[in-house]
C-alpha cells in the first residue's frame, strides 16, 4: 500500500503591514485556480480556540501581557490550530498557508536568548511542526507602518503596531537573521514592490517546493 500523501506546508512571515496577509490569500487562490487542495489559516488563531486566544492577544493595551505571558498564549493557541486545523490537513496532502508561525512567537517574543530558548524548549515540546518553506515578506518599517495605518480590516487589532517603529525595526533584524541562519528553509521576498509583482515573486520562490511535494491532482 502506498504512504498516506503529506502536503507542503508554507508559512508567510514579516513585521506588521508587510502585506503578507494579503499575499497568503493571493497565493492560496493562485495555487487553488491550478487545481491543487489548499487549507489557508492563520496564527494566532486558526481554529476556534485558537481564536478565542487570538482575542486575547491582539486586542488591549500594550502592556497587557508580559513576553513570558504571551510566549504561553501563543504555544497554546499553535497547540490547538496544531491538531484541529494543521495536522489534519497536512495528513490529507494538502498544500498548508500559514499566515505567521513560530517565527513570529521567535521574533516578537523572543527576543532576548532567555526567551528565545523558551520559545524554542515549547515548540520542540509541545509543537513539533516545522515549515517546509518560510516565505519572509521584508519591508522598511517606516513604509509598512504608512501601510498598517491605511489598513481598514483588523480594525482594533493593532496591539502590537501601538508598540512602534523601533520594535518594528528590531523585528525586522530579527526575521533577517532567521533567515540568514536557515537559508534552505527560508526565501526573503522584497515585499515594498507593487502588489502583483510580490505576488509573482512569492509564488516563483514557492515553486521548487511544490512540484516535488504537491503535484496537481
Amino acid at each position: 500500500m502506498a504512504p498516506a500523501p503529506r502536503g507542503l506546508f508554507v508559512t508567510l512571515e514579516g513585521i506588521d503591514g508587510s502585506g503578507k496577509s494579503t499575499q497568503a490569500r493571493r497565493l492560496a487562490a493562485a495555487l487553488e485556480a491550478e487545481g491543487r487542495a489548499v487549507t489557508l489559516t492563520r496564527e494566532p488563531g486558526g481554529a476556534p480556540g485558537a481564536e478565542e486566544i487570538r482575542r486575547l492577544l491582539v486586542t488591549g493595551a500594550p502592556g497587557r501581557w508580559s513576553a513570558e505571558t504571551e510566549i504561553l498564549l501563543f504555544t497554546a493557541a499553535r497547540r490547538d490550530h496544531l491538531e484541529r486545523r494543521l495536522a489534519p490537513a497536512l495528513a490529507a496532502g494538502h498544500i498548508v498557508i500559514c499566515d505567521r508561525y513560530v517565527d513570529s512567537t521567535r521574533a516578537y517574543q523572543g527576543g532576548d536568548p532567555a526567551r528565545r530558548a523558551l520559545v524554542d524548549a515549547l515548540h520542540r515540546e509541545a509543537i513539533g511542526l516545522d515549515p517546509d518553506l518560510t516565505l519572509l515578506c521584508d519591508i522598511a518599517p517606516e513604509a509598512a507602518a504608512a501601510r498598517a495605518a491605511a489598513r481598514a480590516e483588523g480594525a482594533g487589532e493593532d496591539r502590537f503596531e501601538r508598540k512602534g517603529l523601533a520594535l518594528q525595526r528590531a523585528l525586522r533584524a530579527r526575521f533577517l537573521a532567521m533567515a540568514e541562519a536557515e537559508p534552505a528553509r527560508f526565501r526573503v521576498v522584497d515585499a515594498a514592490a507593487p502588489e502583483e509583482t510580490v505576488a509573482r515573486r512569492l509564488r516563483d520562490a514557492l515553486a521548487p517546493a511544490l512540484d516535488a511535494a504537491a503535484p496537481l491532482r
